[in-house]
């Protein structure tokens, strides 16, 4: 894709919707060449001596090169499929490095669903930098923002904000994935998930498992959690509750059949839980 970038200017519709753009662009900088680029506006253009804040949140994938990136936390180091997340308020510079230059895309969003986004502890601007290497799908949400932008159609907002949410989405997972990436815990963990998800018909003793897993419970319940966001037991019961809204709908198994079908013994205990977790019983749910 050549070289680009575009500042919009979102409406109270576009604000109201709770996330929105204010720039986009994509830049290749050559070694050697000057940077940052002129003709960005006041707001945005830095310098290495003075660097800038921003208003706005910025997600920047570079692509090819290496450079630094440079807060009041320290310095660290930008090399090629690193994300850098630039926060509001936080005074920031970077920059390519002469003898390699490099490829950047980022965007800019605000509003209300962004600031809920930023109070996941996850983002940290104590470590703005997030190596995520050369992701198809991180490019993918780029370029569809860009097309998105470089038109402006009717609504583009809204669904350019929409790539922008999975864009976050996709980095919080590499983070919060980057230290099971490749080791022993990653594939026990996956083996737990496969197990329980091959007995979603019966009852699985999770300590039982971790123990033919050779791992302790306590460790284990807590990677577990770490890695899928709940608790081994909940995992299973979310699964038994998909499973059985499945059969609801798509069976002519009575509610009975359907609680023994996901594990449950007994009829009552399935609807009382059935009903925690849905807000309804079975057979309201079926009625639907």
């Amino acid at each position: 894709m050549k070289d680009f970038f575009k500042y919009l200017t979102p409406g109270e519709e576009d604000k109201q919707w709770g996330i929105y753009l204010n720039v986009v662009g994509t830049k290749h900088t050559h070694p050697d060449e000057e940077y940052p680029p002129k003709g960005h506006p006041s707001g945005y253009f830095f310098n290495w001596e003075k660097g800038r804040v921003l208003n706005e949140f910025q997600v920047n994938f570079i692509t090819e090169g290496t450079g630094d990136l440079e807060t009041k936390d320290g310095r660290f180091l930008v090399k090629t499929g690193s994300v850098m997340l630039i926060y509001p308020g936080m005074w920031h510079r970077y920059r390519p490095r002469g003898k390699t230059g490099w490829a950047e895309n980022y965007i800019g969003i605000e509003g209300e669903a962004v600031n809920r986004f930023l109070s996941n502890p996850v983002l940290n601007p104590k470590t703005p930098v997030v190596f995520c290497g050369l992701k198809e799908s991180l490019l993918d949400c780029y370029y569809n923002i860009f097309e998105l932008c470089k038109k402006e159609k009717p609504g583009f907002q809204q669904i350019a904000s929409g790539y922008s949410v999975r864009l976050l989405g996709s980095v919080i997972s590499m983070v919060k994935n980057k230290d099971f990436k490749g080791k022993n815990i990653e594939i026990t963990i996956e083996k737990a998930k496969f197990l329980i998800r091959q007995n979603i018909d019966k009852e699985t003793n999770i300590k039982e498992m971790a123990r033919s897993l050779n791992i302790g419970y306590s460790y284990f319940r807590k990677m577990f959690k770490l890695f899928t966001g709940v608790s081994p037991g909940q995992y299973q019961l979310q699964l038994r509750i998909l499973r059985a809204k499945e059969l609801l709908l798509t069976s002519d198994k009575a509610v009975k059949e359907v609680a023994y079908a996901t594990g449950f013994d007994s009829i009552y205990y399935f609807s009382r839980i059935f009903k925690d977790k849905t807000g309804k019983s079975p057979s309201e749910f079926r009625k639907e």
